[in-house]
């Protein structure tokens, strides 16, 4: 089943009715649906659909020429060209008479196979760009190789690319069009424990319980996202144990530069990289207070939500889960869930009002979203708010997100109205997000007040298709 990706798959065809030679760069973390949004657009076109593979520069290019023939209905078994110069001028110029798509996908595994392909690809394209129909795309998982090496400047590609597309993991409400069964408090835990990665959110379930999903994608150790995180650390990385200790690090607490090189056991300047590199891998984001830009109060956090969940609650439970003891593990996890959920409901949150700032209806039109924190001096104590949009100098949303199972009382609001007063904005609008609603009270203050919107968590769903 293929979900979502709709401006991708307009972008990829605008460019293929252009009739003229294109080069869009696909490129994404590993298991986000980038093969997948390929095959989609390709369908009903003539394709030469070549993988690279991590091997040697000779079988690559026997699976290469494989692939050219397959496309023309040639030779079987296929001949395998003399080079990858002559595989690939053979492409070029076929394209000179009709439109075909030649899709090097895992571009890295193939120029890492045959250093001279970037340089090979640069001729290729020089030489027959205006006479070629060649709709080429290069993709790739190597977030680095892919923008070092073929979107940098230094590479040989530079400049020659028509477009560029990074796919990321779906937000919750893409995400939640995987499932026709669950409810949505079931999809929101689904997205707290799979996040919006594609190939994650396959393994989920939707004719069993939440709780089954959990049991039987975590906590036994013959499945596939019981392995993941180890797996994927030792794909991308090379010191996949020191990423390890600093992603556990993070999940049990430690938040700050100073406390993960503490905990880890690295140096600040090392693990500064190291964080850096998850950063870009889209495991982990650092945070600033919204209004301050020093680095003083830099924050990490785990950015995709099943590393998240899996570094908060499997390693604690391994024992139990290596004696096959999953009921008990679960038990463990369950009634830590909710709390675990209120980072999640935020990130949902800062979602519906992006979408809301899109479709221009949102309290002010906001230019950036994020959380803040800070002292408040006349309590003597830190402060925070959850969710804080800047419209302009003047003007901003505050935000407060509160996923329990009691509806949100008037002191939310009040508590937010008096953290407002720690900035400086004098045109306020305030949200309050709930999971199950508001008292009568908090509803009366809100109508009354004129500036308070209410959300409660089955709201978004009816004003967010």
């Amino acid at each position: 089943m293929f979900v979502g990706r709709e401006k991708e798959l307009q972008t990829l065809n605008q460019l293929y009715q252009t009739g003229k030679f294109q080069f869009p760069v696909l490129y994404g973390r590993r298991r986000v649906g980038k093969t997948a949004l390929i095959n989609q657009f390709a369908r009903g076109k003539e394709t030469v659909f070549f993988t690279g593979l991590e091997t040697t520069a000779k079988q690559n290019l026997e699976n290469l020429s494989k692939a050219i023939f397959d496309c023309t209905g040639g030779f079987a078994p296929a001949p395998v060209f003399a080079s990858f110069q002559d595989a690939l001028e053979h492409v070029f110029v076929m394209s000179q008479e009709k439109r075909i798509v030649l899709v090097l996908d895992e571009y890295p595994y193939a120029a890492k196979s045959f250093s001279g392909l970037a340089s090979l690809l640069q001729v290729m394209i020089d030489k027959y760009r205006d006479t070629s129909k060649l709709f080429l795309i290069v993709c790739g998982s190597s977030m680095s190789f892919m923008e070092d090496c073929v979107l940098g400047y230094k590479s040989p590609l530079y400049g020659r690319r028509t477009a560029q597309l990074k796919l990321l993991p779906f937000d919750f409400f893409e995400s939640c069009r995987c499932f026709k069964s669950f409810s949505h408090h079931d999809l929101a835990l689904v997205y707290g424990i799979a996040g919006g990665t594609p190939q994650y959110l396959m393994m989920m379930d939707d004719n069993l319980p939440v709780s089954e999903n959990i049991k039987n994608n975590f906590l036994d150790t013959s499945s596939y996202l019981f392995d993941e995180p180890s797996n994927l650390l030792k794909q991308e990385v090379r010191e996949p144990a020191v990423y390890n200790a600093i992603i556990s690090a993070i999940a049990t607490g430690c938040s700050k530069l100073s406390e993960i090189s503490n905990k880890a056991g690295e140096a600040t300047s090392a693990c500064s990289a190291y964080l850096n590199n998850l950063i870009a891998l889209g495991i982990v984001k650092k945070e600033t207070p919204l209004t301050e830009k020093s680095s003083k109060k830099t924050i990490y956090s785990i950015a995709d939500n099943m590393f998240r969940f899996w570094y908060r609650f499997i390693p604690s439970n391994m024992s139990l889960i290596q004696n096959g003891m999953a009921d008990l593990a679960y038990q463990s996890i369950s009634g830590q869930l909710p709390a675990y959920m209120g980072a999640v409901f935020e990130e949902i949150c800062k979602q519906y009002l992006w979408q809301l700032n899109r479709e221009g209806k949102a309290a002010f039109a906001f230019t950036d979203l994020g959380r803040w924190w800070g002292s408040d001096p006349a309590a003597k104590s830190e402060a925070e708010i959850d969710i804080l949009a800047k419209a302009d100098k003047d003007s901003a949303i505050f935000c407060e997100c509160k996923w329990t199972n009691e509806n949100v009382d008037v002191g939310v609001l009040d508590t937010l109205a008096k953290r407002s007063k720690l900035l400086p904005f004098d045109s306020k609008r305030f949200y309050l997000f709930a999971k199950s609603g508001f008292t009568k009270e908090c509803m009366e203050r809100a109508h009354g007040q004129g500036n308070v919107e209410l959300v409660a968590f089955e709201d978004m769903f009816r004003q967010i298709g």
